[in-house]
């Protein structure tokens, strides 16, 4: 199961490159997805996670293929309603393009289009969707039966929903707050790493 890390749009460019640089031997991902910021700060951002050593195959760019494209970075994360995937894979092929998606209808339609993973949220209650129920972890089961692609679960993920995530066999987790809004985000996903690596538990 992969360890993604996704970043919550409410630090400056410094103080979140300094974290993610902090947390990159324990995660598989890190997603970049600052909606507030300019596309100078961005890249501003990429500089510094790539003087840091954070490598380029480790970072998914959200929204923003101009970015990607332009500093060399080969994953790119598409929100439901973003750039068509069918459209991007055909001129892009080389870019790893995965979907945020909200029902299994959506991941197999994604899958159809030539999405690379899906990303299914959110499966637990969390305040970056306040007031909104969670769609659960039911629908997971259904996308692994029947689709090819990795399948990616977000929403109010903590470290004692890992067993759950094992269970449902998810591909991977995408964490946010329970990371960027920590004291301390390095102990806190070296925990997450081994808890998802620990096999003892499932």
């Amino acid at each position: 199961m992969k360890l993604i890390a996704v970043t919550d749009d409410s630090h400056p460019v410094k103080e979140l490159a300094e974290t993610i640089i902090a947390i990159k031997d324990w995660i598989d991902f890190v997603q970049i997805r600052e909606k507030t910021k300019s596309a100078r700060e961005i890249i501003t951002l990429l500089d510094y996670l790539q003087a840091g050593g954070v490598r380029n195959e480790k970072i998914m760019i959200n929204d923003r293929l101009d970015i990607a494209l332009l500093m060399g970075i080969p994953n790119l994360h598409l929100p439901e309603h973003g750039l068509p995937v069918k459209r991007l894979k055909q001129r892009y092929p080389q870019i790893r393009a995965g979907c945020s998606v909200h029902s299994f209808e959506k991941a197999k339609a994604a899958e159809k289009d030539g999405a690379d993973y899906v990303l299914f949220g959110h499966c637990f209650e969390t305040d970056s969707k306040k007031g909104l129920a969670p769609n659960g972890v039911e629908p997971i089961l259904q996308m692994k039966r029947e689709l090819a692609i990795p399948v990616y679960a977000i929403g109010g993920m903590t470290i004692d929903k890992m067993p759950i995530m094992k269970r449902v066999k998810a591909d991977g987790v995408a964490v946010m707050s329970s990371i960027f809004q920590a004291e301390e985000p390095q102990l806190v996903t070296k925990k997450f790493c081994e808890e998802i690596h620990d096999e003892t538990k499932v």
